[in-house]
């Protein structure tokens, strides 16, 4: 019984001064973040795009996929803003196998976490340098924000954090754009909640400190579609449902009202091939809709090099090991059509 001490881990600042960001990558991501602050409270009408693999598993394959994505955006870059997927921190819904990168670098080793720590610092830093790219990453554990702070320009809080206390008060002190996705169960209000308790100013127990924030007025919901009782998805993405997240907000009265849609997940009960269609069927409704366009502020796709997924060790460079993805080609595809619809 009990925890077995394995090795101490290095601190935020003892990680930063280790691999640390220059004067040259923060102006980087000093303009990306206002850009995308822009986007969030409405002085700006591109269109967020948060795209890439479910998983983060192989730096080289991840970096490839960046300079491909980094080339499309050079050309739709008036009209979208693409905030890149690099999940460090993604393990398998039963907590089962591979956990991610931040607990093993190389999938086909043991865990190692203080390795792991520094690979996803090294790994979101070269996207910095080689393509301009400041990312999104989805915050697993909230201790995690303190070695990334300064590296990341979207966090997204995943359905079954959604409702933990300690995640809500971590994103009160975020000074980033903040996803809240809807629980797996489906209950919006559960993820209007999580909303609510971001943009409120909190006093609560931070990496060994007590700490106070001012609140996040950037937080704001991501709908991933739900499963029923009998385990059944449900998706969310609909105008029906688009609507009433619309509805729900004219209630609450929150500052930079905002919506993310997930085209993967339970929005497509993880059928990959189904995302454009999906991402589609959103860009209608916020074409009929002038408040809905004003709402739904962009979408969240699962892309990779090659189509679909394959088991740890499977060989096949570029394709995820966790949830499938949609290749590149399709992937290259939609991002001008979105251009297109927008």
């Amino acid at each position: 019984m009990g925890y077995k001490k394995i090795k101490e881990m290095l601190s935020p600042e003892e990680l930063k001064s280790r691999i640390p960001m220059t004067d040259e990558l923060f102006a980087i991501k000093s303009k990306r973040d206002e850009e995308l602050k822009d986007v969030f409270t409405g002085k700006s009408d591109r269109f967020v795009v948060i795209i890439g693999p479910c998983s983060a598993d192989n730096e080289n394959a991840v970096m490839d996929y960046m300079h491909r994505l980094a080339n499309v955006y050079d050309k739709v870059k008036d009209r979208l803003l693409i905030v890149p997927r690099i999940y460090t921190n993604k393990p398998r819904t039963t907590g089962e196998g591979y956990k991610g990168m931040f607990h093993q670098p190389d999938p086909e080793k043991e865990p190692d976490m203080l390795e792991g720590v520094m690979a996803i610092r090294h790994l979101h830093i070269r996207s910095i340098k080689e393509t301009g790219f400041t990312a999104a990453d989805e915050m697993l554990y909230p201790e995690n924000w303190q070695y990334l702070d300064d590296l990341l320009s979207y966090v997204a809080i995943g359905a079954r954090s959604v409702e933990n206390q300690q995640h809500r008060l971590t994103v009160s002190g975020m000074d980033v754009p903040v996803g809240m996705k809807n629980p797996t169960g489906g209950d919006l209000t559960v993820m209007m909640n999580s909303v609510i308790a971001a943009h409120a100013k909190h006093t609560f127990l931070y990496g060994g400190w007590e700490v106070t924030t001012d609140g996040n007025p950037l937080a704001h919901t991501i709908l991933r579609g739900a499963v029923d009782k009998h385990g059944q998805n449900i998706s969310n993405y609909h105008y029906e449902d688009l609507m009433h997240v619309q509805q729900m907000y004219e209630h609450l009265e929150l500052e930079n009202p905002a919506c993310i849609v997930d085209a993967n997940h339970a929005n497509s009960a993880k059928h990959w091939e189904q995302q454009p269609r999906i991402v589609k069927e959103v860009l209608h409704s916020r074409r009929f809709n002038p408040d809905l366009r004003s709402l739904v502020k962009g979408v969240m796709i699962e892309s990779y090099i090659e189509d679909g997924n394959q088991p740890v060790g499977g060989g096949c460079y570029g394709k995820s090991i966790t949830d499938p993805c949609l290749g590149w080609e399709k992937t290259e595809k939609l991002l001008y059509e979105i251009a297109d619809l927008i």
